[in-house]
């Protein structure tokens, strides 16, 4: 089936017309684009209604998000009268990955620091005298945000150059964050409290640095706002209907993974921001929907796929042929203005939870991963104890998976995969380095994926604990994690903080590790000696 719109194209497949039809059939007589539309907060259940009642404003972003398209030029124009002219953004999740992506597509400049590793973190401190630092945190109190504003704090102090003319905040209004901002004279925007943070991208935490940076966010905002009578339809027509009725329907028949791949779009990192609006809005609850990001279309996992998943291409050049018709029968092909692919799939995300039964607007385990990282440099977790060493790597697991006796890495790698459920299992790599020095590391994800026949994600940590990580914790237990953790060249003191950075970042590792493996997810880690070991990893892992 497909349709076509000047702004929107969408082909959506099924092996089973009749199930889609009904599921679609129903969510239009339910009324339910249009009650999305007006804020109906009971479309997910009772259980989720309260906070479903806190997080509809993005709906309507299109037309509320539009002062802020001049008020940030106002801005962007004095800096850079001021010769300022390089944007560094520090945010996590949501606050990051959507004015990557914007920025991405217009092909503007816009540095992007997700990271603790303090090498990565030390690289951004360059070109100050011609740097403005966005610091984006809804809920004013991001650990890994707050470390990096202290850190340019005191860059910018120890050259001479006052930080009130060179930090502006975006937060959420009451937030801790607005009034040290505040108080430190920073320029504050704030955003809309009524949208979540990975639904934020048309607000002022995808406008604001994207702005900067010198996107025409006027033209983001008219893209999506073109297609917003069409999301709002009761029709079977409807794309963010049909796209979500597919996710959901697909998810309902065992198709519980997403394989998302760029087909010729200008904003090939698309897919990281999908992939955290999909996968922490859905994976919750023993349920949720697994998105693979891959690289090219005939990458493993989408060439061939397996009968869990579903194949996304977005895009202009994608032909639908046999070579590429997904195993599961599920599939979807999308082409569309990236401000409409932005609203389509924040619809689309929001019918999928209530087709698949959950509530799309929390996050309940993301929480767990933060109070272990805390407890470890409280100094209240436990150090883990090294299995052994084999040259460069010394390896960890948590316990009652790993058979005793293995004492060399590829064997640990082996029994790690021996845990994968032939049907429904997958692979998830976290690499918590230096994403832009150590980027080769992802190749490894084609090579696990080959190597396993089964679904392979890879995440930069701690990025993904913000996006996938709430799936691993609260949706299917069917992965295997396998984590990549190392010393940095040189580590980083956090200012007016007891903890380096690198300290923090161990924390984050070890600590996510320890909640999977408390609900029984097999986990393992290598930890390179050094940054120039790199290679052993890749080496080992294929």
């Amino acid at each position: 089936m497909s349709s076509t719109d000047p702004a929107l194209e969408l082909v959506v497949g099924s092996p089973d017309g009749s199930a889609y039809d009904a599921v679609l059939g129903g969510l239009v007589a339910d009324g339910v684009a249009s009650g999305i539309a007006a804020g109906d907060a009971t479309l997910w259940g009772p259980a989720a209604e309260d906070e479903a009642g806190k997080r509809l404003g993005w709906t309507s972003l299109s037309t509320r998000s539009r002062p802020l398209v001049d008020e940030v030029a106002a801005l962007r124009e004095e800096l850079r009268a001021a010769g300022v002219t390089r944007v560094v953004l520090c945010g996590m999740g949501g606050s990051s990955l959507a004015p990557e992506v914007i920025c991405e597509a217009a092909g503007v400049a816009l540095d992007v620091l997700d990271s603790s590793d303090p090498d990565f973190v030390r690289a951004a401190l360059v070109r100050l005298d011609e740097t403005v630092v966005v610091v984006s945190s809804k809920s004013g109190g991001t650990v890994e945000t707050d470390s990096q504003k202290r850190v340019f704090e005191q860059a910018f102090t120890d050259a001479g150059i006052d930080p009130a003319g060179r930090i502006v905040v975006v937060t959420d209004p009451g937030s801790p964050l607005e009034q040290s901002a505040r108080e430190a004279g920073y320029r504050v925007f704030l955003a809309d409290p009524e949208v979540g943070g990975r639904y934020s991208a048309l607000t002022a935490f995808g406008l604001v640095p994207s702005g900067l940076a010198g996107v025409d966010t006027g033209r983001l905002l008219d893209e999506a706002e073109a297609v917003r009578p069409l999301l709002e339809a009761d029709s079977p027509d409807n794309p963010g209907l049909r796209l979500g009725a597919l996710l959901g329907a697909a998810n309902r028949a065992g198709a519980d993974k997403m394989v998302l791949v760029n087909a010729g779009a200008s904003y090939a990192g698309f897919g990281d921001w999908a992939e955290q609006l999909v996968a922490e809005s859905t994976g919750k609850d023993g349920k949720g929907i697994l998105p693979v990001v891959v690289g090219r279309e005939d990458a493993p996992n989408l060439t061939a796929s397996t009968r869990d998943e579903v194949l996304v291409t977005f895009g202009p050049d994608h032909a639908a042929g046999d070579a590429d018709a997904p195993s599961s029968g599920w599939g979807a092909h999308v082409d569309a203005t990236l401000g409409a692919q932005l609203l389509l799939w924040e619809h689309a995300t929001a019918v999928a939870g209530r087709v698949i039964g959950i509530n799309p607007f929390d996050q309940p385990d993301v929480e767990s991963a933060k109070a272990a990282a805390r407890e470890m440099l409280d100094g209240g977790g436990t150090s883990p104890t090294p299995l052994f060493t084999e040259g460069a790597i010394t390896v960890y697991a948590s316990e009652g998976w790993l058979p005793p006796g293995v004492d060399d890495v590829e064997h640990a790698v082996r029994a790690l995969l021996a845990h994968l459920d032939p049907d429904h299992g997958y692979v998830a790599v976290q690499a918590y380095l230096d994403r832009h020095r150590d980027a080769t590391l992802a190749r490894v994800r084609d090579g696990l994926a080959r190597r396993t026949g089964r679904p392979t994600t890879f995440g930069w940590g701690p990025r993904f604990l913000h996006s996938t990580g709430q799936y691993h914790k609260g949706g299917p237990d069917t992965g295997v994690y396998l984590q990549v953790t190392g010393e940095p060249e040189a580590d980083l003191a956090v200012p007016g903080r007891e903890f380096t950075l690198h300290e923090f970042l161990t924390a984050q590792a070890v600590g996510d590790g320890s909640v999977l493996a408390a609900k029984g997810r097999p986990v393992l880690r290598l930890h390179l000696s050094s940054p120039a070991e790199l290679d052993v990893v890749r080496q080992v892992l294929g």
